[in-house]
């Protein structure tokens, strides 16, 4: 098993808009992007359960393989800059995401 951090080159997050958070992880290497892909773990259920959202409110789940990256976006709890967001600029959100493990090949 291995952290998706030690696996990517980049894990971000950003704000999509004042109301939704934005994930993007991108790969050096095809194989282990298509690893990443393959292993099923990169799922809108995933996303939802590591941002404590309902999985309805993950709105964008794409694989792309031009650019050996995935992107996911979900609905904010609350709106970028309102006296209960804590991460105006969506910034420090990639932490859950990249600490979730993917098997070693299979």
């Amino acid at each position: 098993m291995a952290r998706l951090y030690d696996l990517a080159k980049v894990v971000r997050s950003k704000n999509s808009g004042p109301f939704e958070i934005t994930l993007d992880a991108l790969f050096d290497d095809p194989a282990v992007y298509e690893r990443v892909k393959r292993s099923g773990v990169i799922t809108k259920e995933l996303i939802a359960r590591l941002y404590h959202v309902p999985e309805e409110h993950v709105t964008t789940l794409v694989f792309f393989d031009p650019a050996c990256g995935f992107k996911a976006t979900f609905a904010r709890r609350v709106s970028s800059g309102t006296c209960l967001d804590s991460d105006v600029y969506g910034a420090q959100q990639h932490v859950p995401l990249a600490q979730v493990e993917i098997p070693d090949e299979i």
